[in-house]
């Protein structure tokens, strides 16, 4: 399936009262979709399970956010912060991520990701900061033309 670059402008709005769930392995790779997820990202829980989370990163995301989680998660710290989805169908939505690690008899065993919708001053916000990170960063800058 083709898409145009005016999909990816496409929002859906995350409904103030869901909660989005869901769990991955120690390598990223989910192991359980609430269907709130599902249905906000565009997917299945059917195909959401088994898939690397980043299946859903919005290509206006700075590699720099994800270094940030990374590093938290790996010194046993939970990352909270914006982050902005990129659905099935090419649109995306905005959330308020609190990532952590689940562990069993003090050892990592996986993740577990809570999401909650944001408001539309701090999308504007965050979308402008990411920007700013991409064009600081060199990193996955992309331009739309107008034909």
């Amino acid at each position: 399936m083709e898409f145009n670059e005016s999909e990816f402008l496409i929002e859906t709005v995350v409904p103030s009262d869901e909660l989005i769930v869901s769990r991955t392995d120690i390598k990223g790779i989910i192991t359980y979709s609430n269907d709130t997820f599902a249905q906000i990202s565009g997917y299945s829980v059917d195909e959401l399970i088994g898939k690397p989370h980043n299946i859903v990163r919005h290509p206006d995301m700075p590699k720099r956010v994800f270094k940030d989680i990374w590093n938290k998660l790996r010194y046993h710290q939970k990352w909270e912060g914006v982050i902005k989805n990129l659905r099935k169908d090419k649109g995306f939505y905005w959330v308020y991520a609190s990532i952590s690690g689940i562990y069993k008899d003090g050892k990592l065993i996986e993740f577990k990701s809570l999401r909650t919708p944001i408001d539309y001053e701090t999308k504007l916000k965050y979308q402008k900061l990411y920007d700013e990170y991409r064009n600081i960063d060199e990193d996955n800058i992309r331009t739309i033309i107008y034909k």
